[in-house]
């Protein structure tokens, strides 16, 4: 299963999982639409984005859309009492409440993403999870 961390590398272009033969030829295929996505994204952009590499723009898009893309993943019922395994809303780590109700932080900050593993490198994540 693939984590909202691995979401934000893939669109990124950063994964570093090509797994086995047949989800390594679906990587690819994913990849070349993603690149041919983010090209069309900064040819229709050409005065924001005009000036950025494709690498630069699939980063700002990223950037731009990761509290949505958060939201569709946790915005159904089945994670309706589902709560973040870390305190994050907040700027205390150590004091900081959970994420509840699908995953989300309560009111001032119900508009924040409760993670930010999307920019730890992957495979410090992976350390991480297998250590």
């Amino acid at each position: 299963a693939r984590s909202f961390a691995d979401i934000g590398d893939i669109v990124r272009g950063r994964d570093l999982f090509y797994g086995n033969t047949q989800e390594s030829t679906q990587r690819k295929q994913l990849d070349d639409k993603l690149k041919e996505i983010f090209k069309n994204i900064k040819k229709n952009n050409q005065s924001k984005l005009g000036q950025l590499k494709l690498d630069q723009v699939r980063e700002y898009w990223w950037a731009l859309n990761r509290n949505d893309v958060w939201k569709a993943i946790t915005c159904g019922d089945r994670l309706a009492g589902a709560h973040y395994f870390r305190g994050t809303c907040g700027s205390n780590a150590k004091t900081a409440p959970q994420a509840k109700d699908k995953c989300r932080c309560t009111k001032p900050n119900a508009d924040q993403v409760p993670t930010y593993f999307d920019y730890v490198p992957q495979y410090l994540r992976w350390f991480d999870e297998w250590a």
